[in-house]
């Protein structure tokens, strides 16, 4: 079973995103017949490889997933969900009163604007940009050695290859695709893991501002 004991909380969460998550705007319509195995146990199975006790950043959060879909089935995890939108920020603090989710912060924000305010275990993103784009704003608010862990559809390897030079300006320690959820979600959920080498701002800022000089 994904969620165990969560699935009342889960069942909760799901009636909310097909009433209010598609009145306004966060779902859409067509989306709601297919809410369990495209969408929260797509997410929740992202849980398998999240270190206990972790401190997560969710960028983008939109409706909350994975972001609230991890903050039910792993009360351990101390979650901050980013997202710009006010509109969307306020859909996702309604979220966390409704379903009592003590662990779960909500920011309105970008990723650019707050890298000094997060050294975070986990960076998580679903559907927010390509991962060259996505490296750039995920792995500044990751702490030495954490890791960002990016859910991908079919173009995930063609992506990571994509990313390759963004991802050597930033020093990764590991860039690789993983399937999680297998038996329980079909397919299983594939996601791409990066492991930020010991100080990624620094190797990064440091070779950006050697190109911007001109050097090599």
């Amino acid at each position: 079973m994904v969620f165990g004991d969560a699935l009342p909380a889960a069942e909760r969460y799901a009636d909310f995103l097909a009433e209010a998550g598609v009145q306004r705007g966060l779902i859409g319509p067509r989306e709601v017949d297919r809410l369990w195995d495209r969408h929260l146990i797509n997410c929740a199975v992202l849980a398998e490889v999240i270190p206990e006790r972790a401190s997560v950043v969710d960028i983008g959060s939109g409706a909350g997933l994975p972001g609230i879909v991890l903050a039910i089935v792993r009360r351990d995890l101390s979650i901050t969900l980013l997202e710009p939108l006010l509109r969307r920020t306020t859909f996702l603090s309604e979220c966390v009163t409704m379903l009592g989710l003590d662990n779960v912060e909500v920011r309105r924000g970008r990723a650019e604007e707050v890298t000094k305010d997060f050294a975070a275990d986990v960076v998580t993103a679903r559907a927010v940009a390509p991962l060259d784009r996505l490296a750039r704003w995920a792995l500044p608010l990751l702490r030495p050695g954490g890791e960002l862990l990016a859910l991908k559809g079919e173009r995930a390897g063609a992506e990571l290859k994509e990313a390759g030079p963004v991802l050597e300006d930033f020093g990764i320690r590991t860039a690789e695709l993983l399937q999680v959820g297998h038996g329980k979600v079909d397919p299983p959920t594939t996601i791409v893991r990066v492991v930020a080498e010991r100080a990624p701002r620094r190797a990064a800022a440091s070779k950006r501002s050697k190109r911007r000089k001109g050097l090599k």
